[in-house]
């Protein structure tokens, strides 16, 4: 065999090799989303955080099958081609808005945001809120500092009720409303503050709401650990309408939030086929890359609007959502009035 041959032979076993590892990166990928591999504690650390960019893999596959499928690799081309269709099916589906239940009751209008260390624009937010006619604002990374300028910026008018918890730094968070909160369900302490409320529209109808804000699943350091052992307090929905709201630092590729959700809870994004439109990007840029912050509603709630809004200085979006609640169930009769058995 020449030396040309020779040169040639191991130029196409190099090709053949860098294919297959194409491909098989993209099976790899698939079968860890569909396998949900990031549940498993020897996985978790590089999974979670790896699977959060499964929409970006997901659009990458097709384009790479058609590369190798034009490269003549047919094999590669064709594990690539499966995979890429795995994953479309699991991603696109986010895309498809689902059957609301037919609820009757009154609208409440919510919105929730990250603010960044308390650096996002106060007078924005306050104008934001203003404009959608929100009825309730769940905020996350709150600070003392971000409380005054959004009082200054005329919040504690629109919404005179609050309940917050402010730790400090990155770990405070609160709810502000226009109606009146009281104490709301128990939730279990974690890092950050995750306050709770129980809101009374004037109808008298009562909604429960969790301001929802876990840690970070950080490659290092046990950060999935921790992230996936703090989602996992939420509890179910209860006999109240309930609305969870925050930056769950969460995709639908995440097995823990799936099992969230499957607790009873609907995410509004996702029943009105908006569940691709990123709410999280690098500060400093325009593009966002994630889905990490939701609105979660139980499932006799209705959802009917949903939309993402940039907040300048933070690298959060704003998650509007439109939620229409059941009627109000009459209180139990309680026999009759004394003097009248």
């Amino acid at each position: 065999m020449t030396g040309g041959a020779v040169k040639n032979t191991n130029m196409s076993r190099a090709v053949s090799g860098i294919s297959w590892a194409v491909a098989g990166g993209f099976a790899a990928w698939a079968g860890s989303r569909i396998l949900s591999v990031d549940r498993a504690r020897q996985a978790e650390t590089l999974a979670v955080p790896a699977l959060t960019f499964t929409p970006q893999v997901s659009r990458a596959a097709p384009w790479a099958a058609l590369a190798l499928r034009l490269a003549g690799r047919r094999g590669p081309a064709a594990t690539t081609a499966i995979a890429a269709a795995a994953l479309g099916l699991v991603v696109r589906t986010r895309t498809i808005s689902r059957p609301q239940p037919g609820a009757t009751g009154p609208m409440l209008r919510v919105l929730t945001h990250n603010m960044y260390f308390g650096r996002a624009d106060a007078e924005i937010l306050v104008t934001r809120v203003r404009q959608l006619d929100a009825d309730v604002l769940f905020l996350q990374e709150l600070t003392e500092d971000a409380v005054t300028r959004l009082k200054q910026a005329g919040l504690d008018d629109l919404m005179p009720h609050t309940q917050l918890d402010l730790r400090g730094g990155s770990r405070g968070s609160g709810i502000y409303a226009r109606f009146p909160l009281s104490d709301g369900p128990a939730v279990p302490v974690i890092h950050m503050a995750q306050p709770t409320a129980l809101l009374e529209l004037p109808n008298g109808q009562r909604v429960e709401l969790i301001c929802v804000h876990p840690v970070t699943p950080r490659p290092l350091r046990a950060g999935a650990t921790q992230w996936r052992e703090e989602i996992g307090v939420l509890p179910p929905p209860g006999d109240r309408p309930r609305i969870v709201a925050g930056d769950f630092n969460a995709t639908f590729d995440h097995a823990v939030f799936r099992d969230v959700l499957r607790l009873g809870y609907a995410d509004a994004g996702l029943h009105t086929g908006n569940a691709l439109t990123p709410t999280w990007g690098p500060p400093g840029r325009n593009n966002a890359l994630f889905t990490l912050d939701h609105v979660l509603v139980d499932r006799n709630c209705a959802v009917l609007g949903y939309s993402v809004h940039y907040i300048p200085g933070t690298d959060h979006r704003a998650v509007y959502a439109e939620i229409q609640l059941p009627e109000q169930q009459p209180a139990p009769d309680a026999g009759p009035a004394p003097g009248q058995g």
